[in-house]
């Protein structure tokens, strides 16, 4: 994926309804690099989310790594919202990644307001999952796949 979260908010902001919106996270999660089947297990699996979720970090060397994720979920809709934190959080060092505001970057997307509860809590998980590896690999530097 190309794009930047900058982008997918300025898609969202053209998008007038809401059905118009589903659709382009449906398309985005169309656009998910291909996830491991071997990693579709229950240490990869996200916990709280409704739907299967399931993702891989794997973070580079150093003090402060950079952290590649990969995801995947079962439905449509959350595999789009995958896409959507891969945009967000992958490919970015682990400071970074517990710098970003997550609520903010949600509520520009509209997507607090208009998901139904569980995919929020869902979207939720994701979110502390991602972090939480974070700030794995910060207080244990060099530490391989998880």
């Amino acid at each position: 994926m190309a794009q930047t979260i900058d982008d997918i908010i300025a898609d969202f902001d053209f998008l007038d309804d809401w059905e118009d919106r589903y659709r382009y996270v449906i398309d985005l999660g169309r656009e998910l690099k291909p996830y491991p089947d071997d990693a579709r297990d229950a240490q990869h699996k996200v916990n709280g989310c409704v739907s299967q979720v399931w993702l891989k970090s794997t973070p580079s060397d150093g003090a402060d790594p950079v952290i590649d994720f990969l995801g995947d979920s079962d439905a449509h809709i959350v595999r789009g919202l995958v896409a959507i934190m891969m945009v967000l959080y992958s490919g970015r060092k682990a400071s970074e990644i517990l710098a970003i505001d997550p609520e903010a970057i949600l509520k520009k997307l509209g997507l607090n307001e208009n998901l139904t509860p569980q995919r929020s809590n869902g979207l939720r998980s994701m979110v502390a999952r991602i972090r939480n590896e974070a700030q794995a690999v910060l207080a244990t530097p060099g530490a391989t796949q998880h």
